[in-house]
């Protein structure tokens, strides 16, 4: 997709991340299985319990737009060193946030090319998860539409998306796409998976206007992150398996690429998210906004202490050896 036309027709907010490990997969439960990395405002907890929603419970946000204090989260991804080791990858900015302190990018898109149709904004309480941290195969991880890869040639590139992790050392970084399910069933705002209450239209895409099931009527915005990881550093081939495998590895321990995931708790003030999807804006001047500065001073205490950062015997949460793929 051209980027810049993606830019003209969504809402577009930027998050400086902090890094925790809990898991909408795994609510109540601290630390989670794994770590991930996480945007938005900063009532997110171990709990996250529905009958306080976050706008309630927060008290500033990483997103550009103030009234925005929904959270949204992905695994991390680390190198794996031929010696065993393992080193996070850090995060650029994306095109146009590049005073962020974080890589991911969220759209909000109401509709692609020149089909305009109107979207029903998610609604307070509403969570969702797209794709399977324990997916190893092709197979497993097709189910989910649009979890792919851009191996980045500079900053713009936005074609050539893969499902595979990228097999080459990629110039300017990887940027993981995540695409969730544009269709509801109306009623549920959560489901025991966390993806029930969702679905892909029926036939089509979100892009081409594709319609949804009848047991998914309703048409949601397409929400979607760009997450930027800066691999510049691990570039050099000598610092690859020796057998030419790809070496990141995603922090549930997955070196296929194919567990990329991402989730989300809706958490709006208002009916500010509905007027800007009817109004199709892009920069929105009708919604409150701050600062890139006032953004990147947001943030949430840790709730799990340890060492995630620096060279590593294994990745936090997991045991050496644990990385499963090969």
């Amino acid at each position: 997709m051209n980027w810049k036309s993606l830019a003209a027709l969504a809402l577009a907010a930027r998050g400086a991340n902090g890094l925790l490990r809990f898991s909408l997969v795994n609510p109540g439960i601290a630390p989670s299985p794994h770590l991930h990395q996480v945007v938005g405002g900063n009532a997110f907890n171990t709990t996250m319990d529905p009958n306080h929603p976050p706008p309630s419970q927060a008290s500033c946000t990483t997103c550009t737009f103030a009234d925005d204090f929904s959270n949204y989260w992905t695994a991390v991804l680390y190198f794996r060193a031929r010696n065993g080791s393992y080193h996070r990858v850090p995060q650029k900015p994306n095109v146009g946030f590049e005073q962020a302190r974080g890589g991911m990018t969220i759209y909000y898109i109401p509709y692609i090319g020149s089909t305009k149709s109107s979207v029903t904004a998610f609604k307070p309480g509403f969570r969702m998860l797209i794709g399977q941290a324990d997916s190893r195969t092709r197979e497993e991880a097709s189910r989910f539409r649009q979890l792919t890869y851009t191996c980045l040639q500079n900053a713009m590139t936005r074609t050539g998306e893969t499902l595979d992790m990228p097999k080459q050392p990629c110039p300017a970084g990887i940027m993981a796409n995540v695409r969730f399910p544009t269709c509801w069933d109306g009623k549920s705002l959560d489901s025991p998976d966390h993806m029930s209450h969702v679905a892909y239209p029926s036939s089509g895409t979100f892009e081409s206007g594709g319609p949804c099931p009848a047991s998914h009527p309703v048409k949601v915005p397409q929400l979607f992150y760009e997450v930027v990881w800066d691999t510049t550093a691990f570039n050099k081939k000598e610092l690859w398996p020796e057998d030419g495998s790809q070496p990141f590895v995603w922090s549930q321990g997955d070196t296929t690429g194919y567990g990329n995931h991402g989730d989300y708790v809706f958490g709006w003030k208002g009916d500010a998210l509905q007027k800007a999807m009817d109004s199709n804006c892009d920069s929105c001047p009708q919604l409150k906004s701050q600062s890139i500065a006032q953004a990147n001073q947001c943030s949430s205490a840790a709730q799990v202490h340890e060492e995630i950062d620096g060279w590593l015997d294994a990745i936090p949460g997991l045991s050496p050896g644990m990385e499963a793929g090969h």
